[in-house]
């Protein structure tokens, strides 16, 4: 099947998950994973109507985006784990950085944006099952409350919401819980109305849970073999 023909059966899927949990189609976002594709399958992906999508490394993508060109109304996230010293290099390439993992990375954000000139979206990633392999920032940590309470004086930075990745299971039920922790800390963090914080975004969910993750109140799903095949 073509990216196209993916593109339009993930969307359907998409609907059915909403629909089961009573929410509307229009309330997920669909990111499309591009990290390792090359730019001509995601200018198939463009044309077949997708804006937005995620990628890991900075590096990687600063190679792709001269060949895509200015492709009107596209919006590129950083979704991989983002070193301090490539903070500058991220808030220039891209619109959003979905993983935050410390206050010294959202300072440093921060910093670069301003000296842009630009507003950098930014989402909080929180390490939901503790695994020591992976980053994010573990949901009863000090450093959470420090991201959250310096979001005032991060003027350069619009903290939006979460992200997370939850441990992989084969089936996607037990990933259920995962989910359900990181809504259940969203709205323990968005009840504390702490300025320069808003709590829209849970992103969760990938090819392969997706729908579970809709079930449990996502609003960002990103899906990247599900649309563009096995990496």
């Amino acid at each position: 099947m073509s990216v196209a023909d993916n593109l339009a059966r993930v969307r359907e899927r998409i609907g059915a998950a909403a629909r089961r949990a009573g929410r509307k189609p229009e309330e997920i976002v669909l990111m499309a994973v591009s990290k390792t594709f090359p730019p001509e399958n995601i200018r198939e992906a463009y044309d077949a109507g997708q804006r937005v999508f995620g990628e890991n490394r900075v590096q990687e993508f600063a190679g792709k985006v001269g060949a895509l060109g200015n492709l009107a109304g596209i919006e590129w996230h950083l979704i991989g784990h983002l070193q301090s010293n490539k903070a500058a290099r991220a808030a220039e390439l891209f619109h959003a950085v979905d993983s935050v993992d410390s206050l010294r990375l959202a300072e440093k954000l921060n910093a670069a944006a301003g000296l842009l000139g630009k507003k950098l979206a930014v989402l909080i990633e929180i390490n939901v099952g503790g695994e020591a392999a992976k980053s994010g920032i573990a949901p009863g940590a000090q450093e959470l409350d420090e991201v959250l309470q310096a979001a005032s004086r991060l003027q350069h930075l619009d903290i939006t919401g979460l992200m997370t990745i939850p441990p992989f299971t084969e089936d996607p039920q037990e990933a259920r819980p995962y989910f359900r922790k990181l809504r259940e800390l969203r709205d323990k963090i968005a009840a504390r109305g702490l300025p320069g914080v808003c709590m829209e975004v849970r992103s969760m969910g990938m090819s392969h849970d997706f729908e579970v993750a809709i079930e449990e109140g996502s609003t960002c799903v990103r899906v990247g073999t599900a649309i563009f095949g096995a990496r």
